[in-house]
Order: structure tokens, then sequence, then C-alpha cells
């Protein structure tokens, strides 16, 4: 891992403005920023959408894209956080984008995934996701009217994964 860009990355997050929990409900697509994380390249791997947030401050923390048009809410907790970036060499691979695409109606989320509350991080407070059952929280930061960053911390794990949403008509694409 290379600190000096996980400290570059930590440091632009820290930057940018909050983001009030109302101010994410909508859909979002996603894409990964290169930080040195283990994970970078393993969500774009898999067809990784993005988010949903919820009008009642609930989330679809992680939306797969299944077929064109259909997206599908992922079950955070059958993969624990540490095994996959213990195996992210494995699942930046196209066999386990194979797997994962055949898997993803085994895996899908019943309900929603995480809740959407304020918490503090850089000594200010901004809109975070608290997956419900992973050790995960994903802190957001403002970086233009329908774009946020994102940076998620696994406790006891002191890497970030940072990631870009980008808000999308959610006439084009239905959860």
């Amino acid at each position: 891992m290379s600190d000096g860009l996980q400290s570059e990355k930590i440091a632009w997050f820290a930057s940018l403005p909050p983001v009030i929990p109302t101010e994410l409900t909508g859909v979002w697509r996603g894409e990964g920023i290169p930080s040195g994380h283990p994970l970078d390249g393993v969500l774009e791997n898999l067809q990784w959408f993005g988010k949903k947030f919820h009008p009642d401050l609930r989330a679809d923390a992680l939306l797969f894209q299944w077929r064109p048009r259909r997206l599908v809410p992922i079950e955070p907790a059958f993969f624990p956080i540490r095994t996959v970036i213990r195996f992210a060499d494995f699942a930046k691979t196209s066999v386990a984008r194979n797997w994962f695409s055949r898997l993803n109606k085994l895996v899908r989320a019943r309900d929603t995934t995480a809740s959407v509350k304020l918490r503090t991080v850089d000594e200010d407070e901004t809109a975070a996701m608290v997956y419900d059952r992973q050790p995960i929280v994903d802190f957001f930061r403002r970086i233009g009217d329908d774009e946020i960053a994102g940076m998620m911390v696994v406790e006891g794990d002191e890497r970030r994964y940072f990631f870009r949403l980008r808000r999308v008509n959610p006439l084009n694409q239905q959860p």
C-alpha cells in the first residue's frame, strides 16, 4: 500500500465540505478513487453500480448492475469485509466476476442494509452510512451539487478506501 497516496487522499477528503444525510436521498452511481487500498478496482470488476439512499435514512449499501436497467442490492453480510480485503487480488479477476454474477440472486438483499446519520470525521459532522452487519462506516463529503466523495472506514483497519458517487436520474436506472 502506498502510505503517501493514502495520506494525500485523506487530506483531500478532509478538505471537502460536509454533507447533510437528507441530501443523499436518491440513486448514485459509484466509481473507486485509486488510493493504494487493496480494494482499488475490486468493486468495478464485480460490476458495482453504486448506492441508493431512501428518504427514511436507510440505504442499499451495495447496488450491482445485473442487466441493462436492472440493479440488484446485495447483502454485505454475505461477504465479511476482512476476508474480502484478504482476497482482493482474486476479486479483481474475471473468474471472480463470473462467479459473482452467478451468485447475485443468492446474495440479494431482502431489505435495506445500512442507516444514514451524522457522524464526526476529521472534527466535522457529515453524513455517514453505517452498515447494519459489517464493521464499516462510509463517510461522505461534497464534491459538487450532484457529486460526493466517499471514504470507507473498516473498524480496526487504518487504511481507507475512497470512491466517488454521482447522482443519477431514477427514470434511467430502476433498482
